[in-house]
């Protein structure tokens, strides 16, 4: 790693000021706040044991959902911060204040091996426009920095970029250090056949992911509404199925590309489609790839279909190296999961490194109860596609070179 790791650190009675992804989901439940998935909270928990284990005194920056640069008591992370203190031996503290001298007080009185939560460093509007004066005055609550936020790295802000010009030393904890392994150093050189599995609603969204990766991949399988751009691209009706309109020439580009490159590029040969987007509405499964099939007019394509999911399993099977990012349809409605649920199972059983790329392919192997049985899952939905396309994100590239 090119980067200073919070390994390198040298931090016995010092302040570690480090910032942690803790923007988790939450419900309210009789009138108390109730997180309903800790993920984000335990993988941050290596990196905080192991400063507390080497003395440091631990001081937490953190987001939480879009207060819109005021304070807002909905997005305060008292709740988190007393969830954290079920989680790991005591004392952990949390700070109303995010800057000021109550809260730099409050940072130097922890002991070694305390922990402080300060509160949503979005309450300041100067948080995302990474204020310089800001930056300091985060800079003042610790005497190195730590980011271990890979969800938030692709942001410029004053707590994921700004802050570490203000401290003699700025390293990436052991979250951003796996995430970069995986999504970095696994991917430079993977063991080929690499098998990319892409799904999701835009094309958009995944063009220079495509691009970046058809210089290593020798197959992809695209799902999701974002094969319906592809196929109106090449004149197989679509229905009334999502298509981003205006990117029908960027879809052919891709399809050329992949024919240039002899790279395997696949689209459903079949697809779930309904006319009701709703728990028990009827389906069907219609043929595709040719203009006398495709979706039926006034039908949506919600899955791929039974040929594909087998056409599909086969390509897993043979991979040695496999990145999924995005889902194969609809797979929030039990009825449209199929295909999701069977690619999930698939890459769940193969042999091949199996490397889940954040967002909702995170939330489906999770929901299908497989995410102990994948080689890495991400935790960044935005981080993760920028970082796969070759992109420089400025929380990595604020840290100190080694």
């Amino acid at each position: 790693m090119a980067k200073l790791s919070v390994r390198d650190l040298d931090v016995k009675g010092r302040r570690v000021l480090i910032r942690v992804d803790f923007n988790v989901p939450t419900e309210e439940v009789d009138g108390k706040i109730q997180i309903t998935d800790d993920t984000r909270i335990r993988e941050s928990l290596p990196t905080i044991e192991l400063l507390r284990s080497k003395g440091a005194k631990v001081i937490l920056l953190a987001h939480f959902g879009r207060p819109k640069g005021k304070p807002d008591p909905k997005y305060s992370l008292k709740p988190v911060a007393d969830h954290l203190a079920q989680m790991i031996p005591p004392p952990v503290e949390f700070s109303p204040e995010v800057i000021g001298s109550k809260v730099e007080a409050a940072s130097r009185a922890l002991p070694e091996g305390g922990v402080l939560l300060v509160e949503n460093v979005r309450y300041f509007k100067e948080e995302e426009a990474n204020d310089d004066k800001f930056a300091q005055s985060l800079a003042k609550l610790g005497d190195v920095y730590v980011n271990d936020a890979f969800g938030a790295a692709h942001r410029a802000h004053a707590s994921t970029a700004g802050v570490a010009k203000y401290l003699p030393q700025a390293a990436m904890g052991l979250l951003m250090e796996r995430e970069l392994q995986y999504l970095r150093g696994e991917l430079a050189k993977p063991e080929r056949p690499f098998l990319v599995l892409l799904g999701g609603s835009k094309v958009s969204d995944k063009i220079d992911v495509i691009k970046a990766l058809m210089e290593k991949a020798q197959v992809f399988l695209i799902g999701g509404a974002m094969a319906n751009t592809f196929f109106k691209a090449i004149g197989v009706p679509t229905g009334a199925s999502r298509v981003e309109a205006d990117k029908l020439g960027l879809a052919k580009e891709i399809l050329d590309l992949a024919k240039q490159k002899g790279v395997k590029f696949l689209l459903p040969i079949d697809s779930v489609e309904t006319q009701e987007l709703k728990p028990g509405a009827a389906s069907r499964n219609t043929e595709l790839l040719s203009p006398e099939h495709g979706i039926g007019e006034g039908w949506l394509a919600v899955d791929i279909g039974r040929e594909t999911i087998a056409r599909y399993k086969a390509e897993i099977g043979a991979a040695k190296t496999i990145l999924w990012n995005g889902p194969m349809g609809v797979f929030e409605i039990p009825d449209f999961a199929n295909g999701t649920r069977e690619l999930a199972v698939a890459l769940a059983e193969s042999e091949a490194q199996t490397i889940i790329g954040g967002g909702d392919s995170v939330t489906a192997v999770k929901q299908f109860g497989l995410a102990d049985r994948m080689t890495f899952i991400s935790t960044g939905g935005g981080a993760s596609l920028e970082l796969l396309e070759g992109k420089e994100l400025p929380g990595i590239a604020a840290l100190t070179n080694k």
